[in-house]
């Protein structure tokens, strides 16, 4: 099983070099599984199965900020190298990372050099996309207050090390948040809201050794209640299936964050961009039987609001007929800068 990845020494020299030859930070992370699967019945085995699978994944950022990442499902020593060129590629030309201060100047008051509103940091899962931003806070004059649970705390100091990373910088505070019911939480300069998580049914990152054997804790969704008006908000950016225990914090809240990854569970596919289903990567389809907005339709929300919505997704585009469907549902779709009051 390590054969093949000692094998790769040479090439993770060779990426390192050029990521700081191109002055950018390299995380990166191979990886290959060997899955045994025995069906027992009775006492007795009936069948034995043996897969495995391998892969890497690589993010770069630039001392300005900007940031690029990709994967591959293979580990040929070519394509890793290609791969990365292209991904340097990308953070050199790309937008720099960043807190929309134009849209919510309110995040940067302004009182004094490199400061923040920034008070806490509570995370649902260890997905690159939903951490990244947290390097941009790294030169904080304070240590950064991190919430999440065990099993992102493992997968951002092993797979994912930014907190390690941060150690070298800001330093960290973690907060281990509980996923057992109804325990709830508040967080460090927040007043007036307390924080209830629950545990989803979705997928650890490409990167989290137990990608493929999921944990209470890969993925939670979060209940946050205002204390003074007692109004309820439940966020889930990673919502594969619609658990027993989850209906009721989707039926009790005020406001709505849910979800909106993909409108058909093949569209990946089908545009030929990843041979991917929504389902297979946690992330519940909004149209078809048992889709997103079926589930939103009963609901007593003011407002249904999608979030984490995907690049492929035709609800982006206002004139399309899916836009159409969800206003004629009531049903909104995030932008920047979107400033909600419940």
């Amino acid at each position: 099983m390590l054969r093949p990845l000692d094998e790769l020494e040479p090439t993770g020299a060779e990426m390192a070099r050029r990521a700081r030859a191109a002055g950018m930070l390299l995380i990166w992370r191979a990886q290959l599984r060997k899955t045994h699967r025995i069906v027992v019945r009775r006492g007795r085995t009936e069948g034995t199965t043996i897969s495995s699978s391998s892969g890497h994944g690589i993010q770069v950022v630039t001392a300005e900020g900007r940031t690029a990442l990709a994967s591959r499902d293979d580990l040929r020593p070519d394509d890793a190298l290609g791969l990365l060129d292209r991904v340097v590629a990308g953070a050199a030309h790309g937008a720099a990372l960043g807190l929309e201060t134009a849209a919510l100047p309110e995040l940067q008051p302004a009182r004094a050099i490199r400061d923040t509103a920034v008070r806490s940091v509570v995370l649902m899962d260890a997905q690159i996309d939903h951490t990244t931003g947290l390097l941009m806070l790294r030169e904080g004059k304070t240590p950064l207050e991190i919430y999440c649970t065990d099993m992102a705390h493992e997968d951002l100091t092993t797979g994912n090390p930014l907190l390690k990373i941060l150690e070298h910088y800001c330093g960290v505070n973690w907060h281990r948040i509980p996923t057992a019911p109804n325990n709830k939480f508040t967080a460090v300069g927040i007043e007036n809201l307390e924080f209830t998580a629950v545990p989803l049914s979705s997928k650890a990152p490409p990167y989290s050794p137990h990608r493929h054997d999921p944990h209470e804790g890969d993925n939670i969704g979060m209940r946050i209640t205002d204390t003074r008006s007692g109004k309820k908000l439940f966020y889930a950016p990673g919502l594969g299936e619609i658990e027993a225990h989850v209906k009721p914090f989707l039926e009790e809240a005020d406001c709505l964050l849910v979800d909106g990854t993909c409108w058909t569970n093949d569209e990946m596919a089908t545009l030929g961009i990843a041979n991917k289903m929504s389902l297979d990567m946690g992330h519940l389809p909004q149209s078809g039987p048992g889709g997103m907005i079926e589930v939103l339709q009963p609901l007593k929300a003011g407002r249904k609001i999608l979030i984490h919505i995907n690049n492929t997704n035709p609800i982006l585009r206002e004139d399309s007929d899916e836009r159409r469907q969800l206003e004629a549902e009531g049903i909104e779709v995030s932008y920047d800068g979107m400033d909600i009051t419940i």
